[in-house]
Order: C-alpha cells, then sequence, then structure tokens
C-alpha cells in the first residue's frame, strides 16, 4: 500500500493491464471450465446487494428470504417440496457440508468415530479436500467399463466405518451420471448417507429431460437422497460464487450446527461465517429471469453443439471417449500422444484441459462456446490431424 492516496483512473489503468492478462469467456477459446460468463442482469443485481451478509441474516433479512426462495426453487428441480440449504462459495464447499453432515450424522446416532466415504474415482478433488479436513478415510469404489460407479464393486467395500456413499451426476471429466438409482436403494439398505454430488449436471439434466432427453434419474426423488450440490453459477449463469447445497431434512444442518452468540441468530452451520448475500440475489434474478422455459432453451442449444462437435471429430478421425450424456465432450487423437495433442492446441490459443480418467482432451460446451468457435476448432483439429 502506498503512503498517499492514488488517482482512481490510474488505478484503473493499473488494473486494465493486469486484466489483459486474463482469457475472456466471450473469445471461445476457454474450452476446459465448467463456469461461464454470468449474465449481465445477475452481474446487475450481485453489485447491489454486495453488502449484504447471510452470516448474520437478522441484519438482513430480506435478503435471507431471497436465499429462502432460491434453495425452495432448486428444490423443485430436484423434486422436493421442503429442502434444507444455502447458497455457498461453490460445489468444493457444498460437498464439504454435506461429508460433515453425514460424519456428524453418524457420529451421533451410530457411534462411528473413525468413519469412512465411499466415493467414486471419478469424484472431484473436493471429496480429498474433505476427507482430509473432517479426519476420514477414503475409500475408491471402481468404475466400470462406461466410466461410472460399478455397483458391485460399491457393495464390497460398504463396511461398518462407512458414514456416506457419494455418486455423481455429471462427472468433472466426461459428464457422465453415476448409476443412482441403483446406489440410492443400496444406501436405503445399509441405513448409509447418500450424497450426490450434481454441481454441474444439477442445472442442466431437469431441463434436458424436459426437451426429450432420456437421462437417470437422480435426485430427492429417490428415498435414498440424503443431499445434493448443485452450483448455480456453471449452468444457472449466476455469478461466481453461487453453489447451493440442498438437504432432505433440516437434522442434518442441524448436526453440524454451531453456537454463534454475538450474531443475530443462535446457530451457524456453513462452513464460512460472513457469507455474501449477494449470489443469493443474483441467482434469484437469473432463475426468475429465465424462467424453466429459458434453462430447456439453454441446455438444448448446448447438447445440440455438443453432439456437432462430437460428430465433427469422429469425422475427422479423433477417438471420443465416450458418448455425451451431458455437455462435455473427451477425446484423443489416435496415434499422438494427448499432452502432445493438448500442446498443440495451447500453442493455437486454445485453453484445453487433460481429464486424468481416463487420459483424454475435455472440452465442456459452455455457453461462452459458440458454434462459430467450435468450427475454428474443428478445422485447426484436423490441421493437426
Amino acid at each position: 500500500m502506498d503512503d498517499k492516496p492514488i488517482d482512481k483512473e490510474e488505478i484503473l489503468n493499473e488494473l486494465s493491464e493486469f486484466h489483459k492478462l486474463d482469457y475472456d469467456y466471450a473469445d471461445g477459446r476457454i474450452l476446459g471450465s465448467m463456469c461461464t460468463e454470468a449474465h449481465p442482469f445477475a452481474k446487475e443485481v450481485y453489485c447491489k446487494f454486495l453488502d449484504t451478509n447471510l452470516g448474520d441474516p437478522g441484519l438482513f433479512k430480506g435478503t435471507q428470504l431471497i436465499e429462502n426462495e432460491v434453495i425452495k426453487s432448486i428444490g423443485e428441480l430436484l423434486s422436493i417440496e421442503n429442502p434444507y440449504g444455502h447458497i455457498v462459495t461453490g460445489g468444493t464447499e457444498a460437498n464439504l457440508m454435506a461429508i460433515r453432515a453425514a460424519r456428524n450424522h453418524a457420529r451421533k446416532y451410530k457411534g462411528i468415530v473413525n468413519g469412512e466415504i465411499i466415493i467414486p474415482e471419478s469424484a472431484h478433488f473436493s471429496f480429498k479436500k474433505a476427507a482430509d479436513m473432517l479426519n476420514l478415510k477414503i475409500v475408491e469404489a471402481a468404475l466400470d467399463d462406461n466410466y461410472k460407479i460399478d455397483v458391485e464393486s460399491l457393495k464390497e467395500v460398504i463396511s461398518d466405518s462407512t458414514v456416506a456413499i457419494v455418486a455423481i451426476a455429471g462427472t468433472t471429466e466426461l459428464g457422465l451420471i453415476d448409476p443412482i438409482e441403483e446406489i440410492s436403494k443400496i444406501a436405503l439398505e445399509n441405513n448409509i448417507y447418500f450424497h450426490v454430488d450434481a454441481a454441474f449436471g444439477g442445472f442442466s439434466i431437469p431441463f434436458l429431460r424436459r426437451c426429450g432427453y432420456d437421462l437417470p434419474v437422480f435426485d430427492f426423488s429417490l428415498e435414498g437422497v440424503c443431499s445434493i450440490t448443485v452450483d448455480p453459477h456453471k449452468m444457472g449463469l449466476a455469478p461466481i460464487p453461487a453453489g447451493g447445497i440442498l438437504f432432505r431434512e433440516e437434522e442434518y444442518l442441524q448436526v453440524m450446527a454451531v453456537d454463534s452468540p454475538y450474531l443475530t441468530v443462535k446457530t451457524q452451520s456453513t462452513i464460512v461465517g460472513t457469507r455474501l448475500g449477494a449470489s443469493s440475489a443474483a441467482t434469484y434474478a437469473v432463475m426468475k429471469y429465465f424462467g424453466k422455459e429459458g434453462y430447456t432453451k439453454i441446455a438444448c442449444n448446448l447438447m445440440a453443439n455438443t453432439m456437432f462437435f462430437k460428430e465433427g471429430l469422429e469425422e475427422i478421425g479423433y477417438e471420443v471417449i465416450c458418448e455425451p450424456e451431458l455437455n462435455i465432450v473427451a477425446f484423443n487423437h489416435p496415434k499422438m500422444d494427448t499432452s502432445v495433442l493438448a500442446e498443440k492446441l495451447e500453442e493455437l490459443g486454445w485453453k484445453v484441459s487433460v481429464a486424468k480418467c481416463p487420459v483424454a482432451i475435455r472440452v465442456v460446451l459452455m455457453n461462452h462456446i459458440k458454434l462459430n468457435h467450435l468450427k475454428e476448432l474443428l478445422e485447426d483439429l484436423k490441421d493437426i490431424y
């Protein structure tokens, strides 16, 4: 910090130089991100609520009502009338809350002290953070030939120490949906907390089903599902940070509540204390703005782009790893090492990501990637081939 104030224009010019180093979603060259540019209306509302703090909701009763409405609206999409939950910083915090609730619930009602969580090999790395922070052991269930949880493998690793089972609705690397209906039954039979990480798929699967896509059931209509992560700042076009965690029962929030005596509420269950209300307000606004009809149109358009890209890759001769279920395509060159292909694309200005399970180039067809960008990308891939 300087000793004396600096002129606003000078500061803005300096910040602009830093900002030039960032990639811009609008360029269509960010290919591996599950986030995208927030809708302008959501940004406008976000700024109006920047000073609100949901960590002290008694001071911001209106903003708390907004958050409640957002959770209820998302719950409606996920087949639950009265969900409990919060808008948080993102999928990582949401997953951490779910696993903390599962651990505390198992500790209180089953007496499990040294707990284990079962996750698929395809699980997001946030569960490793959760296990580390909560002193839990990770047990991995194997994947089947379709890169989804092998149900028999899952059954084999359940033990008396299992506090939670995790499945994914829209895997980070391939966008696939685990056999959640089968796993729900297994969780019920074994009286085990079941969490669904639908950070990506939660805001697209319900809308894709509306326009005719035959996708598996993943939500609270399945009796065994205890909690679901869904991120409005991904397919919902809300500004970062806007993650969501929804619970079937209020007791899951209660088992991780701590006293907060100097605030306007007696207890607090979220990981973060000071919690920005702007995320809830912006999510509320953008959900109202688009409605189910608007989100359905967006989701179906992105799937159309996904199939266009997938078919274009196959025409050139690239190997597509699996049939896309959501708007993610993973592929490899038949003879070129994946890392080499990634380097060539980077040299051409494409910001790609490489999946590890299996190793492949991964493209997430988000709202900022338009058809003209895909045509340009396919031309470059054709030249590389």
